[in-house]
């Protein structure tokens, strides 16, 4: 039930994504870039590659829980059990989004979520491919308690679906909304770089828990957001974005003598670094007037990259509807090409010269893939 609502969610993504481009103009407003926006939706098909293979360990893990210690047995029949596993699991969602910000090895992931420079509907999609490998942590007790399964991945689905419409600059303040639930403004402020909205605002669904934890900032007019992150990624390459953080802690372990100094660079906050690091190898200073990462290339390649990712979605949703009845290593290569495909375009976006034979080299493959096929 749960794969039905997101695929039906799909088409809906992309037709509000196109009023809230129309509504841009008329408002306007320049709220979107085709590089950056190209670039979130193309994070967005890759999580959903990855979420192919990731899913058996989040949703399985979460039922050997429910099987083995379920202190309860709560049936999936009650509306009950479905409304306060919605809110359990947004409670649980607070605390997995809060520790993604304030632990470094969970900031790895979710930094994925807040690269981009521009806040539109395209944000929301820019998701994370390797959340699911701790993320299920943070829900166990709901499997504790007993909560089916299937109440499990349905009230996920939800949680996060709600939060695709609070990606947005076009919708003002909402009065009493703003005070329970998470909004536009609220979620503005969260991906925000100011000083003044730094780590704030993490529930998905409620800002009541951000109150009550003393993690709640209201958005100010006077002190306009600034998006992105305080390390620019600086790149369109959507594998680079998964890994860039990943990266840089696995080079500063292994340039750090001490074992404590090691484990606090990936159990502390982000951003903390050793001293003896901090000397060799000093990070360039924040600058919240700095310029967005907008590299030059023609209107033409643009058009073209932008068109080569519209055709890119009917494999990537062939993809996830068929991957499961693949062998392992056809399931294996077919994703491997599609996040191949993406990290190309993504270098065209950016004007490197290795784009171009590498381009060419693709849609080879792709022809010969077809041919294949057909005989």
């Amino acid at each position: 039930m749960a794969d039905a609502i997101m695929f039906w969610a799909i088409p809906a993504f992309f037709v509000l994504i196109g009023i809230e481009l129309v509504a841009e103009r008329v408002m306007g407003r320049a709220v979107y870039r085709a590089n950056d926006a190209i670039a979130s939706l193309s994070l967005g098909v890759m999580s959903q590659v990855a979420g192919v293979f990731t899913k058996a360990l989040t949703v399985g893990i979460y039922a050997f829980v429910v099987g083995q210690v379920a202190l309860f047995e709560l049936p999936a029949s009650s509306p009950w059990v479905w409304i306060a596993g919605l809110v359990l699991y947004d409670f649980c969602y607070y605390w997995l989004h809060r520790a993604g910000h304030e632990v470094n090895l969970l900031w790895a992931a979710h930094v994925v979520h807040h690269q981009s420079e521009r806040y539109n509907l395209t944000t929301a999609l820019r998701q994370t491919s390797s959340g699911a490998l701790f993320g299920w942590v943070f829900y166990l007790p709901m499997a504790v308690l007993g909560f089916p399964v299937e109440v499990f991945a349905v009230v996920a689905v939800i949680d996060l679906l709600y939060q695709f419409w609070i990606h947005t600059e076009l919708v003002p303040k909402l009065g009493w909304f703003d005070r329970v639930f998470a909004s536009p403004s609220n979620h503005r402020a969260h991906h925000a770089v100011n000083d003044r909205y730094l780590d704030k605002n993490y529930g998905g669904l409620f800002i009541l828990w951000d109150r009550l934890f003393g993690t709640f900032v209201e958005e100010d007019e006077a002190d306009p957001v600034v998006y992105g992150t305080r390390a620019p990624l600086r790149s369109f390459n959507p594998l680079w974005a998964n890994l860039e953080v990943y990266a840089a802690l696995w080079r500063d372990t292994g340039r750090t003598a001490r074992w404590r100094d090691r484990l606090r660079l990936w159990f502390g906050k982000p951003g903390w670094r050793p001293a003896e690091l901090a000397h060799l190898d000093p990070k360039p200073a924040f600058d919240i007037g700095r310029a967005e990462y907008d590299p030059p290339v023609s209107r033409a390649r643009t058009v073209y990259v932008a068109a080569n990712f519209a055709l890119l979605l009917v494999p990537a949703v062939h993809f996830l509807t068929s991957a499961r009845a693949l062998p392992g290593w056809q399931a294996g290569a077919y994703a491997l090409g599609l996040v191949g495909s993406l990290v190309v375009l993504g270098a065209l976006l950016e004007g490197k010269p290795w784009a171009r034979p590498l381009e060419a080299l693709r849609w080879a493959l792709v022809a010969a893939g077809f041919i294949a096929a057909l005989f």
